[in-house]
This record gives C-alpha cells, sequence and structure tokens, in this order.
C-alpha cells in the first residue's frame, strides 16, 4: 500500500476546500475540469492516479502498440478466468495516465445509435433519450467536414478521416456490400448501419486524446489544481452527506474538503471499487473486507457488461498488408519517414481501420454486430505481427446479454478488484457469437474477396456446426476494452441501479459518478464518444442544480 498508508489519517496534510472534487483526469474527467472551472468561482480540485501524458507513444497513433501493457502508461488489469472463454482470463487494459483510456485507445469516433439513448430514456432516465444527447455530442465536436444537422463544428474534440487505406479493406467493403450491407460514410448519424472507415479523433496524425482536447488548455486557470500520481484511499461522511476524502500523493497521505459535490470519474472498474472501499455497495461484501457500512447499495459493481469480439483470420495472396511490411526492415524505415515527413500512412492507423454494421439474423430491429477489420494479424494484440500476408476480421456482439460484476478483493485501495465479466454466459450471446462467424465467413466468401484467395486460418474451417462454433469463439474471443454500466443510472425502484438521472449516487448528498460506469446498457458501438457526452450533459446538470 506504499509507506503513506502507513500513516494514520489523521495527520494527513490538508490541501483545502474545493467546490468540485473530481476522481480520475480520464475522458469524463477532463471534461468535467474544462466545464466547472469555466466560471472562475468554481475552485475545482482534478486528481489522477496515474502520470502525465508525455510518452512519446502516446501522440503517435499506432503507439498505442506500445501503451497497453505497458505499466507506465496502463494499469495492467485482469478478468477472473471465464467458463465462457474455456477458461482464459483476459488483460484488461486501463489508461494510467491523463487522459486516461483516451491516450491508449483506439481513438474511433462512434457514437452508437438513436435506438440506445431511447432505450434508457424508455428505462425511466429522464433527458437521456437520443434527441436530449445529440447537441450534447455536437456541443463538443470539431468534425473535419464541418457543421451540419448531425455534426459540430469548432469544438474541442478533434474528429477526422483516416489518412491511409489498404486494397484488402477496400475489397472486404465491396464483399460486404454484396452480402447487403452497404457502404456508408458516416456512423454517427443515428443509425450506423454499413460499412466504411471509422473516423478517428486525431489531429492531422496525430492522437488528440481527452487531455489534448480539454484539460491542457485550461490546466492554467488560477481556480483549477491538478495532481497526478493522487490514488484517493477513501470517501468521508458525516451520515450520508460526502465531506471530503483522502488520497496518497506521490506516496505522501493528503486530505481535501469538499464544500459542494465529489464526482468520480475513474471509469467502469475504480468507480465502483472506489465506493465500496468507502463503505457504499452490497453490504455483505463490505462486511466480508471490514469495511464499515456507510449504505447497502447492492447493484454497486454489478451489470458490468463489455463488448467481446470474435477474432477471425485469413490468409490472402496477390495483396500487401501490414504483416509482411512491419517485419521488414526497409518497410519499417519507410513506415517511420512516411509518418515523420508527412503524418500519414501506417503509423496513423488506428487499431481498427474499416468497420462494419450488420444484423446478425434479420429479427434485429438495428444492426447488433460490429466490425473491426485490420490490415494485418497476430495471436494476440501486442505480439509480434505473423510473417505471411493476412488480415483480421472481428466481429462484436454489440448488446450482449451477459452480465458481470466489479467486486473489491481486500481493503486496500492499491489492489485490483476482481473484474469477471461473464462473457457468453448467456444463451443468446453464444447464439450471436456462432451467427457472427458464420456471417464472416459469407463475407470472406463474396466475389470482391475472389482474387485474393483467402483462407481460414483462425478459427479454422473445421468448426462447423452451432456447438462448435460456439465453444471455439471462446478461443478466439477477446474485448475491445467497453466495459460500462457497473454504477447503473436508473430509478430506486430498480434494485440495481447506483445513481438516479442525474447521476446522483442514492441516498448519498454530494456524491455522483459522471463516466462509462452509468450506462444502464452499453451502446452499440466504441464507447469513448458516448462517455464524453456523458460528462457533457452532466456538467451541466451540476452547474444547474448548483443555482438551486
Amino acid at each position: 500500500m506504499g509507506r503513506g498508508a502507513a500513516m494514520a489519517e489523521n495527520v494527513a496534510a490538508d490541501l483545502g476546500t474545493y467546490d468540485y472534487v473530481v476522481v480520475g483526469a480520464g475522458t469524463a474527467g477532463c471534461v468535467l475540469a474544462n466545464r466547472l472551472s469555466a466560471d472562475p468561482k468554481n475552485r475545482v480540485l482534478l486528481l489522477e492516479a496515474g502520470g502525465r501524458d508525455d510518452y512519446f507513444w502516446i501522440r503517435v497513433p499506432v503507439g498505442y502498440l506500445f501503451t497497453m501493457n505497458n505499466s507506465r502508461t496502463d494499469w495492467c488489469m485482469k478478468t477472473e478466468p471465464s467458463e465462457g472463454l474455456n477458461g482464459r482470463a483476459l488483460s484488461y487494459p486501463r489508461g494510467k495516465v491523463l487522459g486516461g483510456c483516451s491516450s491508449i485507445n483506439g481513438m474511433i469516433y462512434m457514437r452508437g445509435q438513436a435506438h440506445d439513448y431511447d432505450h434508457w430514456r424508455q428505462l425511466g432516465n429522464v433527458g437521456w433519450g437520443w434527441k436530449d444527447v445529440l447537441p450534447y455530442f455536437k456541443r463538443s465536436e470539431d468534425h473535419a467536414a464541418g457543421e451540419d444537422d448531425m455534426h459540430g463544428s469548432g469544438g474541442e474534440l478533434r474528429v477526422e478521416e483516416q489518412r491511409l487505406s489498404w486494397e484488402i479493406l477496400d475489397a472486404f467493403r465491396a464483399a460486404a456490400a454484396e452480402t447487403g450491407i452497404p457502404n456508408t460514410r458516416d456512423f454517427n448519424r443515428g443509425n450506423n448501419e454499413g460499412c466504411g472507415y471509422f473516423e478517428v479523433n486525431q489531429k492531422r496524425g496525430v492522437r488528440w486524446s481527452a487531455a489534448d482536447a480539454f484539460l491542457h488548455p485550461v490546466a492554467n486557470r488560477n481556480n483549477i489544481n491538478v495532481l497526478t500520481h493522487a490514488h484517493v484511499r477513501r470517501i468521508h461522511f458525516e451520515g450520508k452527506k460526502v465531506t471530503g476524502l483522502t488520497f496518497w500523493h506521490d506516496d505522501q497521505p493528503v486530505k481535501a474538503t469538499v464544500a459542494g459535490e465529489l464526482l468520480l470519474s475513474s471509469g467502469a472498474i475504480n468507480s465502483p471499487q472506489l465506493l465500496q472501499l468507502s463503505g457504499i455497495g452490497p453490504g455483505d461484501l463490505l462486511q466480508e473486507h471490514g469495511i464499515p457500512l456507510v449504505l447497502d447499495l447492492p447493484g454497486t459493481g454489478e451489470n458490468l457488461q463489455d463488448h467481446l469480439q470474435m477474432r477471425l483470420v485469413f490468409l490472402v495472396s496477390n495483396t500487401r498488408t501490414l504483416n509482411r511490411r512491419a517485419n521488414s526492415l526497409m518497410g519499417r524505415i519507410g513506415m517511420g519517414l512516411e509518418y515523420f515527413l508527412l503524418k500519414r500512412g501506417p503509423m496513423t492507423m488506428a487499431p481498427s481501420q474499416l468497420g462494419a454494421f450488420a444484423k446478425s439474423d434479420e429479427a434485429q430491429v438495428t444492426p447488433n454486430l460490429q466490425y473491426h477489420i485490420q490490415p494485418l494479424s497476430t495471436d494476440k494484440l501486442g505480439d509480434p505481427l505473423h510473417s505471411f500476408e493476412a488480415f483480421t476480421a472481428s466481429c462484436c456482439n454489440l448488446r450482449p446479454e451477459s452480465r458481470g460484476y466489479v467486486r473489491i478483493k481486500s481493503p486496500h485501495p492499491r489492489g485490483q478488484p476482481a473484474i469477471q465479466p461473464n462473457y457468453l454466459s448467456d444463451p443468446m450471446d453464444r447464439q450471436v457469437a456462432a451467427d457472427a462467424i458464420k456471417l464472416t465467413r459469407q463475407i470472406v466468401g463474396a466475389p470482391a474477396m475472389a482474387r485474393f484467395q483467402p483462407t481460414e486460418f483462425l478459427p479454422g474451417p473445421q468448426y462447423q456446426t452451432e456447438e462448435e462454433l460456439a465453444r471455439v469463439a471462446g478461443n478466439i474471443g477477446t474485448t475491445i476494452f467497453h466495459p460500462v454500466g457497473t454504477c447503473k443510472m436508473g430509478s430506486t425502484s430498480d434494485t440495481l441501479a447506483v445513481v438516479d438521472d442525474r447521476l446522483r449516487v442514492h441516498g448519498i448528498e454530494g456524491l455522483r459518478v459522471i463516466d462509462s460506469s452509468i450506462m444502464p446498457t452499453i451502446t452499440s458501438g466504441n464507447t469513448n464518444a458516448p462517455t464524453i457526452m456523458i460528462a457533457e450533459k452532466a456538467s451541466d446538470m451540476i452547474l444547474q442544480d448548483s443555482r438551486g
């Protein structure tokens, strides 16, 4: 726990009183710090347990290969072994620097579907329908194509087209069209059905994180205090009202007083963990670890949802993929020169370049599958690329039925909680996984792909029956790092709800959760842009409520 943990909290250095204390300078925290400090009367403290975002590979888009599973930039978490994955545990990257996961993620700008938010509203969450949230997406956006009825211009978050293309990806797009998945240029207009190149959070070929967009431009405001290496120990209460918190700053104990509100923006893993460590959560769990109970809130850490992708790999001929180029000295030199001279080429690559949204069966009202297509292949993320020419077609179930949990394993704040997504535990998810593999084979077998002679390498053509495909999905399935739902938004009648529709923790005064953990159900796509929207909307609600 570090030497600060051994010191009594009553001798901690006093950092003073703040109107707003934000725990976590990740995607949501950076937005909150920006918006709440815009009024010079508001004193804002932003705490980040990780370090600064000054590592070279954060800025280079392909640097995700060197930031994930790197203890400098990633907390290097692991899931619990999952029966649905045939006993496997997965690496679970979480950003460990300013900007959080937006500093190490795939940079894909994806809002999800209008249906997602209308469903939140139908669950009783007032003000969270598509028409309610669209203005917040637009407010922060600086879209390269300019403003229209669906996109914003002049906001902090830059959205651009990717600066490369690949022959094999163009062929996959044509093959998708041949199988009924139309071409599209814009996945972010409410219905993302179709196939096209993803738009990314980059600025002229450089990663544009939430810290770049929202935090760094305002970090010198007199009324904002940003501390890195600040790991929160626990929240303090008088009865059911938040009064402050204690944390370690560079391993020294520090305390801060909250005059207004404490805002948890530590993500779907750490926000419920901190609540549990502070006495808010399932009573039996807290009692097991000797934590005094402040409020028995059983949904805290439950309802974990994530997108599990099936990684299919196909050998190809008569074209070039990144595999051989990256395995060649001259190829690597050429890529480096192309990037540093022109900010173009493979080093500007997001982990996935081409996307597609499709239906696993015609009974689906909207697309329930998302493809991430890559002109490369590897055994797993971070491993060397294969020596042969190949591409990867990953497909995930956008609306999984399986639910997992995040639960503390000890009362020690620096310990990792148990992360159990329970992938493929629901029979419907296993069916969708099998259907996704069959649809992928159908696309790759379309005429537009024929000249590349694709041959299935993973999982292998020997798997054919529904039962075989569902089982092998557990071998080739891996996360795309979209955990949500562990501090679910909902009314008090929902036994799993943790926050109300203004993101206030039920039964506690002066405490909100503002990050992806509040999603009652996962959005139909990548989750970074929705998290920014959540923080944008929350900042308005906080300021409105402060005025009475």
